[in-house]
């Protein structure tokens, strides 16, 4: 499945964001906690931790919409994607193609109906086809000797209502990234707030 050609990997590090609870997003940036990984079934780029690209608004907004969130808080963090599955790339998206017909060549074969992704809205939050496809692709990545596995996916998602009438632009875009491998994370911090008193470099 999976391999690596001279240009896999991403080369630079980046900002992530991450919607929570204001005293989890301190206690982890102090090293007191660590974030756990999503397993839910309808995850959008599989199982793991996830994080707004350079995107606080969109990841304090998640937290403060979450009916679970009582004061909600960002935590930043610095990532580096390594071997990443990167869905804005043609070489990544193809491998989506083999994750499908394996999929539903597994649930022919006993007999189970295939994931659906669902929701209210045009959107589907609850994606649990595309989750499925990204697991399986993993699973064959980590049966293959030849392979090598995914230290981080990265999406991009257009959601939410069109800006402007017959835009193709949505009010809720964002790229999203799906960290694998823990040690991806290079560091956690508390995102400050601008000094007016000087330009931002």
């Amino acid at each position: 499945m999976a391999k690596q050609s001279l240009y896999s990997k991403r080369a630079n590090l980046i900002i992530g964001f991450h919607g929570c609870e204001k005293n989890i997003a301190e206690k982890i940036a102090c090293g007191e906690e660590d974030l756990k990984k999503s397993i839910n079934d309808y995850d959008w780029l599989g199982n793991g931790v996830y994080f707004w690209e350079n995107n606080y608004n969109r990841a304090f907004e998640w937290a403060e919409k979450s009916k679970k969130i009582r004061e909600p808080g960002v935590l930043g963090a610095v990532i580096d994607l390594g071997y990443c599955m990167d869905l804005l790339d043609s070489e990544f998206i193809q491998e989506l193609k083999i994750g499908y017909d394996t999929l539903l060549a597994t649930m022919e074969l006993i007999g189970s109906p295939m994931p659906v992704n669902k929701g209210t809205t045009p959107d589907k939050l609850l994606r649990k086809l595309d989750c499925a496809v990204i697991e399986v692709i993993h699973t064959l990545n980590e049966e293959d000797n030849n392979s090598v596995s995914y230290d981080s996916v990265r999406g991009v998602f257009w959601e939410g209502e069109e800006i402007y009438p017959g835009a193709f632009f949505k009010e809720k875009n964002h790229i999203q990234i799906c960290v694998r491998n823990p040690n991806c994370i290079k560091g956690y911090f508390i995102p400050r707030i601008i000094d007016g008193n000087f330009i931002i470099p």
